[in-house]
């Protein structure tokens, strides 16, 4: 699920108890120990907000299994929608978690969108940005020209623009992009979910100023990056050097995290340490199940053990 930007609550399928407390897959999915096992070191793409933490508090014993699972070979990749940090701003939280964090190790919406449009066949010239500060210097890192949405912006005739969360939005910003859009530029936007959860309430998020933009400019994005659109896991997966199918996506939302993995053919854990309930996940119809479901720490630590 999004990290700081906005979650799907959509549920996902509760998984049978083995014996002895182990999480047993859904019928009809691969077991651990069937004909189709991992005997390798794992690439694992792992949400961040409900799944390595809550808001400022980690969630208990998911860092530890997440530090063992790196000592045994597998690779730590964190995916998040949020698109309003730099990547190396989350380093220091997670560190101070205990979480593993390495070269590469977190991709976010703002990062792969970096990614993406610094691939394209005919880069951007001139890229408008109508979000946060994180993704600004993203853009930067790839070498793209950016400049902000005011009229000075507009003048330099951007040809493409990306929408992400911004903190400093207003009319005359928002007016400026979606002019930019009406002038034909390519229009990306970084995630599209339309709330965040904060204590206190649920807060506009990116996809809430993306569809505000779409309905001014008249279109819809020409490209969504994060969750549960494929590519925030393909570029994760490509920074890796590990085929995306070959990864296991672990979430706590259905309509993200889970979605995205079935999308590019990975394997996917839920996690039922944020967003999805237990209730939900029993509700959940087949075709859009994970491949197993861990209702804390111990029970992903179990998964995770019969992988590699």
């Amino acid at each position: 699920m999004a990290d700081d930007e906005g979650r799907s609550c959509l549920g996902a399928p509760h998984a049978p108890r083995a014996p002895h407390g182990r999480t047993s897959p859904h019928p009809g999915q691969p077991t651990p120990s069937g004909p189709t096992p991992y005997h390798r070191q794992v690439l694992l793409l792992v949400d961040l907000d409900g799944v390595v933490y809550r808001g400022p508090e980690p969630v208990p014993g998911v860092a530890a299994v997440l530090a063992e699972r790196q000592a045994a070979g597998d690779s730590v990749v964190y995916v998040t929608n949020n698109s309003r940090w730099h990547r190396t701003e989350y380093h220091q939280k997670l560190r101070s978690m205990g979480a593993p964090v390495g070269d590469g190790a977190v991709m976010s919406s703002a990062r792969a969108t970096a990614l993406a449009l610094a691939a394209l066949p005919a880069r951007p010239r001139t890229t408008l940005v109508l979000g946060g500060p994180g993704l600004v210097r993203e853009l930067r890192d790839e070498r793209l020209r950016v400049v902000s949405p005011t009229p000075r912006g507009l003048a330099a005739r951007p040809d493409a623009v990306v929408v992400g969360i911004d903190f400093r939005l207003t009319y005359v910003r928002l007016s400026i992009a979606a002019q930019a859009v009406r002038d034909g530029a390519l229009f990306v936007a970084t995630n599209r979910d339309p709330v965040f959860p904060t204590p206190e309430a649920l807060n506009a998020g990116a996809g809430s100023i993306v569809a505000a933009v779409a309905t001014a400019g008249r279109r819809e994005p020409d490209l969504v990056i994060g969750k549960p659109e494929p590519g925030l896991l393909v570029e994760a997966a490509r920074a890796a050097g590990v085929s995306v199918e070959e990864a296991v996506v672990i979430g706590d939302g259905v309509g993200t995290d889970i979605a995205a993995a079935h999308r590019v053919g990975a394997r996917s854990i839920l996690m039922l340490t944020g967003v999805t309930t237990r209730a939900q996940a029993d509700a959940l119809p087949a075709d859009q199940r994970p491949t197993w479901v861990a209702a804390d720490a111990t029970d992903l630590g179990a998964i995770l053990s019969r992988l590699g």
